[in-house]
């Protein structure tokens, strides 16, 4: 068969670029698959906790104001009767600040990197489904379309990993489908010009009120949140879970307008200051998509499912889950071919639950228990009102807690992971 790299990755998100990148340094031939062209934008809000930026600082990529990133001190908690300001923890395994910038920037940035360490980038091609072996079944490359007349184009290697996003295709494409047993999210947010643009924290509001009829306001399970850029402006926008029963029967743009017209006037969230479009995105949840590996094929990211059930934040995951797939595959690529090179690929999937399977878990039944609005509000009523409480919430919704050693809380939020049952 004709390679046309060692492995193809495809999409040239967060998961794609960090997975291109370590393959790269390894010595790999990495062709990186991207459908739109950068600088292109994407719907997320645009801030990282610890755990997301200690991925870049292992990337090697610099963090510092000077470089362009917004640094935030914590997390600002609101809710209709309590508003809660909260360092990020001092780890050893994170750093103690969070940072956040635009995905047009940021995408771009991960993009050049993974090129900058030798990995080949395929602007505009669309990969639109896996080429697999007709006797064993194996994925053996991608069909795709390419251009601005979308030309059908081949591109074949080994092994390919599956960074394209919520959409799968390539998933999809062998049979790899999602799970309904685990929680979605929906993801709207838009920009405005805000005067609370350089604001130290980033802000999470955990009652999200449908005020459209105000004489039965309804509480809705999932959070609102606000993350400063620096720039003059403020990326703010709501997630919204499947485990509510109403989930389908909402307009999440209109329930974005609702809510902010109910914010203070002064922090300007008002149509008259708004920036572009809302826009919007699906979140896949709790590892809602598996395998994570199966012939030839890794999932990494969110197309296989790993936003956190406990935030909406699926960067930190995407990253961390393309650093695991890089040094298996490359240790795969070591190995001859057959049953010792399946192998080492088959560690992928047992490294990324053992990394978070069992705090996702956790997620989803987190998940379902928020989704009913009376859980919710009591939650929000009375649990951050008890101290020793704050720190358990603040670290295991965060994914900010140190797995080795720590201290009592994050002891606490490691054995939780691990009594739980860990999806396979």
């Amino acid at each position: 068969m004709t390679q046309d790299a060692e492995v193809i990755v495809v999409g040239a998100g967060p998961a794609g670029s960090t997975a291109a990148t370590y393959l790269a340094r390894a010595g790999v031939d990495v062709l990186l698959l991207e459908k739109s062209a950068f600088p292109r934008d994407k719907v997320c809000g645009d801030g990282l906790t610890p755990r997301g930026v200690k991925q870049l600082i292992d990337l090697g990529i610099d963090t510092s104001p000077e470089a362009g990133w917004v640094h935030s001190r914590g997390l600002r908690i609101r809710t209709a009767e309590l508003t809660l300001e909260l360092d990020w923890p001092e780890l050893t395994s994170y750093p103690p600040y969070g940072v956040a910038r635009t995905r047009r920037d940021f995408d771009e940035l991960l993009a050049s990197t993974a090129v900058k360490a030798g990995a080949r980038l395929c602007e505009r091609t669309s990969v639109t489904g896996a080429i697999t072996d007709e006797r064993t079944g194996r994925v053996v490359g991608v069909r795709a379309k390419q251009g601005p007349d979308k030309q059908p184009v081949s591109y074949r290697a080994p092994l390919v990993l599956g960074c394209d996003g919520v959409s799968a295709r390539l998933a999809l494409s062998v049979g790899i489908d999602k799970s309904d047993t685990r929680p979605m999210g929906v993801a709207v947010r838009r920009y405005y010009r805000s005067p609370r643009h350089d604001d130290p924290y980033i802000e999470g509001h955990l009652e999200l009120w449908d005020r459209r009829d105000p004489a039965q306001p309804a509480l809705l399970p999932g959070y609102g949140w606000a993350f400063p850029l620096g720039d003059g402006t403020v990326n703010v926008g709501l997630g919204m879970l499947s485990t509510s029963a109403s989930f389908r029967n909402v307009d999440y743009r209109a329930l974005l307008r609702s809510w902010l017209d109910s914010t203070p006037e002064e922090w300007g969230y008002r149509e008259e200051n708004a920036v572009g479009r809302i826009g919007g995105a699906g979140l896949p949840m709790g590892f809602n998509r598996t395998p994570h590996y199966r012939d030839g094929l890794l999932l990494v990211g969110d197309a296989g499912g790993m936003v956190s059930p406990f935030n909406g934040e699926g960067i930190a995951a995407a990253m961390e889950s393309a650093s695991l797939a890089a040094e298996h595959v490359v240790q795969a690529l070591a190995r001859p071919g057959g049953p010792s090179r399946e192998r080492a690929l088959h560690g992928y999937p047992r490294a990324v639950a053992d990394l978070m399977g069992g705090y996702y878990r956790l997620g989803n039944l987190f998940a379902r228990a928020i989704g009913k609005p009376k859980v919710m509000r009591l939650a929000t009523k009375y649990g951050l009102r008890i101290n020793p409480l704050i720190p358990l919430v603040f670290k295991g919704m965060s994914g900010c807690y140190d797995q080795r050693g720590g201290d009592a809380v994050d002891r606490l939020v490691t054995t939780l992971s691990k009594l739980t049952p860990s999806p396979r």
